[in-house]
């Protein structure tokens, strides 16, 4: 019986051990899908993190120069473990590493140049694993829905690749299929994150990240239904269809800004891989083309007039309206900060005129550190604003990377079409809540010489600009040359 036994289980490891190198072979099993294996994964490193930090500034006097050295050491390396984490545990955590790598106002540089990586190191699912969602998902072979259908992705996301094909009609299509399996580990990934940020959160009391957490469980359903995605983009569509521009920040701003005070209806998202810019086929003009329409955040009334009459505060440096309006969000007696974290400036430049000047090498590190230091009360602040604004913060640090790497950050005419956008959402609004012919009337002649003052306002700095004294003084010179 003894060797029977051992010839059954001997007969059984072997066959174990060829199914096994069979399917993970053919990709039918992957190490990554065992929850065992990305808990397993998720812990230590969250551990190897924790252990880190604290025993590697324990003996260093907290505040100074040496403590600072270090610090940015060990952020450094911690950023890298997440990092690789992200990467080995992909889809959830993906997209999660990619919202904390938008988050300059909260994480310091070492986290968020380092993962700022994550949107272009997305995994690519084999052909094998695309036909079978689509035969799943669809009920049918790509051969029968596709006249044909490129093997090679055109783009690769955390939840999703696309792919270019052709209709039977003969239209060209681009399909949008889902990574295998992300659907079917999202709720986990997310159990497992918030189980992890409780436990930090009894090793460091100030780590408040439960927000982040929150977000994700509401949002991330949302970018998974392709079908919510589809309604989101014929929305857009209709919703910007007068804008036939775009060369790029500067329009691209003025496009999130109707977005945000006039429509209330914003793209979350636009990271550089979400949006692109190309030349139209007929008229040659460039156009933006934002991609990736899974996450919008829809403004309540309430919500949408209170930030546009802080923005009007803000770029106008009406400190009195600022605190007010701060407060209606939700900021409290930390209205400064608040105020620093919308605009990405300091608090002397907030009560100098954010539109006044751009901001300098020296400001940029000072709101660095500031991020490090008052990291308990942006956490704090974070968790009492209304959840609306934790996605349009990150959609405002999304678009000033942009702008950065394009030299357009902080311009003065960015800020003027937001004023713009301000004046005609908040008009509409006060015609909205009222029945007087007369009072509607003075409303539009009040909406029409606000924006009749931007303009003048802006042709005076385009003026400015154009150095004219200069070039006047220069003909002059040219013409009445001084003698030898």
């Amino acid at each position: 019986m003894a060797r029977k036994a051992l010839k059954l289980a001997s007969w059984t490891s072997m066959a174990l051990a060829a199914s096994g190198i069979y399917f993970y072979s053919n990709k039918y099993l992957d190490p990554n899908d065992f929850g065992a294996v990305r808990v397993g994964r998720a812990v230590a490193t969250t551990a190897v993190i924790s252990y880190d930090y604290l025993t590697s500034l324990k003996s260093v006097p907290y505040g100074s120069e040496e403590y600072l050295q270090l610090r940015s050491k060990v952020h450094l390396r911690s950023a890298r473990r997440l990092c690789e984490l992200c990467c080995a545990n992909r889809g959830t955590f993906i997209k999660v590493g990619q919202h904390l790598g938008a988050l300059d106002y909260l994480l310091p540089e070492e986290y968020t140049s380092t993962l700022k990586v994550l949107h272009s190191q997305a995994p690519q699912s084999s052909m094998q694993e695309i036909r079978q969602v689509i035969r799943e998902d669809l009920g049918k072979e790509i051969h029968d829905l596709f006249q044909s259908f490129d093997d090679t992705p055109l783009g690769t996301a955390s939840l999703a690749q696309v792919h270019k094909a052709v209709l039977h009609d003969g239209r060209t299509v681009a399909v949008k299929v889902q990574h295998p399996k992300v659907r079917a580990q999202s709720s986990k990934d997310i159990l497992l994150m918030e189980v992890l940020v409780l436990a930090v959160k009894q090793l460091f009391p100030e780590f408040e990240f439960m927000w982040l957490v929150d977000e994700a469980k509401k949002n991330l359903p949302l970018e998974l239904d392709f079908l919510n995605e589809g309604r989101n983009a014929e929305k857009v569509s209709q919703m910007l269809k007068h804008f036939d521009f775009l060369k790029i920040s500067r329009h691209l701003g003025k496009m999130y800004s109707e977005m945000i005070f006039v429509n209330g209806f914003v793209h979350c998202d636009p990271h550089p891989g979400n949006v692109l810019v190309r030349k139209h086929p007929g008229t040659g003009k460039a156009e933006i083309v934002l991609l990736d329409h899974g996450l919008y955040q829809v403004l309540t009334e309430e919500f949408r007039v209170n930030y546009c009459h802080l923005w009007q505060s803000l770029i106008w440096t009406d400190m009195k309206r600022v605190k007010e309006y701060s407060q209606r969000l939700g900021a409290g007696d930390l209205y400064p900060l608040f105020a620093c974290m919308l605009t990405a400036r300091s608090w002397d430049s907030v009560n100098r005129g954010i539109s006044q000047a751009p901001v300098t090498a020296t400001e940029d590190l000072e709101i660095r550190n500031n991020a490090a230091n008052y990291l308990p009360q942006i956490s704090h602040l974070l968790n009492h604003v209304p959840r609306q604004m934790l996605l349009i913060l990150k959609t405002n640090d999304l678009l000033r990377g942009i702008e950065a790497a394009l030299g357009t950050r902080a311009s003065a005419s960015s800020f003027l079409n937001m004023s713009r956008c301000c004046i005609r959402a908040l008009a509409e609004h006060k015609k909205k809540n009222t029945c007087s012919f007369f009072r509607r009337t003075q409303i539009s002649f009040s909406e029409a010489f606000n924006l009749w003052q931007i303009n003048l306002h802006e042709l005076i700095l385009r003026v400015k600009g154009l150095k004219l004294a200069d070039r006047v003084l220069a003909l002059i010179c040219w013409l009445f040359p001084a003698p030898l």
